[in-house]
């Protein structure tokens, strides 16, 4: 499925519905693409690319399509990390800050739990915005979530 095919198939979607955690995972799908087109790609990294959302399976008529197109946001932003080395924005920093209050509470139990978690957390935080502020700079970062299409929930 061709990039601009599944922009299109994913705002139809969402111009049929009024449910909000629906819309919100079309808008994501529709700000993952859209920053896709955007940027160069070789023709073998587009052909897989187009592969991969012909695999997804996105014009099947699934019974729960939050659940159906939740996972198949998740499986793609894998592919895209795995494959293409692409992350959302944010990334390093979600994995700094978690792996940081882990070891904080590990570090944590020795002495005083509170300032363990905080101080793991503050480092984690750190270090995954510095990771973060390196793929930044060598463009391997990808917005999700589309830049305000104007949507309004509170349809018709």
């Amino acid at each position: 499925m061709k990039l601009n095919v599944a922009a299109d198939f994913f705002k139809s979607l969402r111009d049929e519905t009024n449910i909000k955690s629906e819309i919100k995972i079309y808008e994501s799908f529709i700000g993952l693409i859209s920053n896709l087109e955007n940027r160069e790609f070789t023709e073998e990294e587009l052909k897989s690319i187009e592969i991969k959302l012909d695999e997804l399976e996105l014009k099947s008529n699934p019974e729960n399509r939050i659940k159906y197109f939740r996972s198949r946001l998740n499986e793609f932003k894998k592919y895209l990390k795995d494959k293409l080395s692409l992350i959302s924005e944010g990334y390093y920093t979600a994995i700094g800050i978690a792996l940081g209050v882990a070891f904080g509470a590990a570090f944590g139990s020795l002495y005083e739990m509170g300032i363990g978690v905080t101080f793991g957390m503050i480092i984690g935080l750190i270090i995954g915005a510095y990771m973060d502020s390196e793929a930044r700079k060598q463009n391997r970062v990808l917005k999700i979530k589309s830049n305000k299409t104007g949507y309004n929930y509170s349809k018709k």
